[in-house]
């Protein structure tokens, strides 16, 4: 799996900042102290990274992604009871749209951290048909 130790790593943190907390917080909480933790395990990353999204090639706005992770992995991050269906779309639209490989989107509003490995499948197509 692509990038599968860092995603680990990731998602450990985010389970410390989940186990801490527990659920109810606002996501700029679990933003901040994810990036302590990924300050304490050495993970480097840029937090709220202004990003531009293009169509056919023109630029048409931008987007602040949560965090960027070793210049390899998105991370989208909710406080939400439930992740629904356009959550993962952001998610996707996201890596499509930034050019990553791979992303995670971690939800820390229910009472289980949740999280989902999105794949950005115009990459892995183009690279399976080179």
């Amino acid at each position: 799996m692509l990038h599968s130790e860092l995603t680990k790593q990731i998602i450990g943190c985010a389970m410390k900042v989940h186990s801490f907390l527990g659920n109810g917080f606002q996501e700029v909480i679990y933003q901040r102290c994810l990036a302590i933790e990924f300050e304490k395990n050495d993970i480097t990353f840029v937090r709220e990274m202004e990003m531009p999204i293009y169509y056919h090639e023109i630029n048409v706005g931008t987007r602040r992604v949560d965090f960027f992770v070793e210049n390899k992995i998105m991370v989208e991050l909710k406080a939400v009871i439930q992740l629904e269906d356009v959550h993962l779309a952001q998610a996707m639209n996201y890596v499509q749209a930034y050019k990553m490989e791979i992303g995670l989107l971690i939800n820390f509003g229910s009472k289980s951290l949740d999280f989902k490995r999105v794949h950005n499948n115009k990459l892995l197509n183009k690279t399976i048909e080179e």
